[in-house]
């Protein structure tokens, strides 16, 4: 569906890991039996772009081993575009390991990340002429927080992209724990924030990296530094958004009757809040369809499974 003159409407970087979703619940060091996914925040957003109709390549190191090749097998099969994707022979694909939950409750997650091959992305991983053949970069913060190299890479990314007249989304998907402290996560995260047109926090994260309680109070604080939109999602509450004419909005979210996996529900708002804009929908409408595609995202188990296709999202 791409009627862009691009080849590609959006480009996405970040890491792919093999990821085992316990089929019972209770500890992991108890469980027996695991299911095998994918799992990745960027790559949740290029599986639910391309399921919408969007032509998208994803950008990554993957190791020379069996996860990455479930991971090529995967972009091939859900039509993502692998150009960007370098075999690494010196390290290896990462995998998680994740908590069957109840009640809706946050699963329990353990990753083996340390040293990836995605870890090792740099600024020698962009190619120019490939990103120039799209429309959009969609940055998230997992990617900036695997390594000092991978962050360069996300600024680097999104300064030549902004210099090209494309589009930018950030999404900060914040992860403590891969950072030195929150001091150094809030600055670096908030210096790729500033590069973005449209940054789409949780209130939770945008009270974290601004310092300020209220969604308007952490909407000024980007649209402040040059960002268009900021949309901030507000979990069962839906989401609000703040443009740089100062037009705001609170959206309600869509209700779900049985949560059954909360992870990757971010990542769904953040597809179809995207693809809306890159149909030149009103944001209203982009946030509305973020808040639908969320809404089916945690009635699924797995992180992308309940991203729909075009004919399911029924618009």
């Amino acid at each position: 569906m791409n009627t862009s003159a691009y080849p590609l409407d959006v480009i996405t970087c970040g890491e792919a890991m093999a990821m085992f979703v316990a089929q019972e619940t209770g500890d992991l060091a108890e469980v027996n039996h695991f299911t095998k996914r994918i799992a990745g925040a960027e790559l949740n957003v290029s599986i639910g772009l391309s399921r919408l109709g969007l032509n998208v390549g994803w950008v990554s190191r993957i190791g020379n081993d069996s996860f990455g090749r479930f991971t090529l097998e995967t972009l091939k099969k859900e039509g993502i575009d692998s150009r960007g994707v370098t075999v690494d022979d010196a390290f290896p694909t990462g995998f998680q390991l994740k908590s069957k939950a109840e009640n809706g409750t946050d699963p329990k997650v353990e990753y083996f990340r340390k040293g990836s091959a995605a870890s090792h992305l740099s600024v020698a991983d962009f190619d120019r002429a490939y990103f120039a053949g799209a429309r959009h970069l969609h940055l998230s913060g997992v990617a900036a927080a695997l390594s000092p190299e991978s962050l360069a890479l996300s600024n680097h990314a999104a300064a030549e992209m902004r210099a090209m007249g494309k589009t930018i989304s950030f999404d900060p998907n914040l992860r403590p724990v891969l950072w030195p402290s929150q001091q150094v996560m809030c600055e670096k995260l908030n210096e790729l924030a500033f590069q973005a047109d449209w940054v789409l926090p949780g209130l939770k994260e945008g009270q974290i990296l601004t310092g300020r309680d209220t969604p308007e109070a952490i909407a000024d604080f980007y649209l402040e530094q040059g960002v268009r939109a900021v949309i901030i999602k507000l979990g069962a509450d839906g989401a609000w958004f703040k443009t740089a004419d100062g037009h705001q909005q609170h959206v309600s979210a869509v209700h779900v009757a049985h949560v059954v996996d909360t992870v990757g529900a971010g990542d769904g708002f953040a597809v179809g809040v995207i693809s809306a804009l890159l149909e030149g929908k009103p944001l209203a409408d982009a946030v509305m369809r973020g808040n639908k595609i969320g809404a089916l995202a945690v009635q699924a188990i797995g992180d992308s499974e309940g991203l729909p296709t075009r004919q399911q999202l029924g618009e």
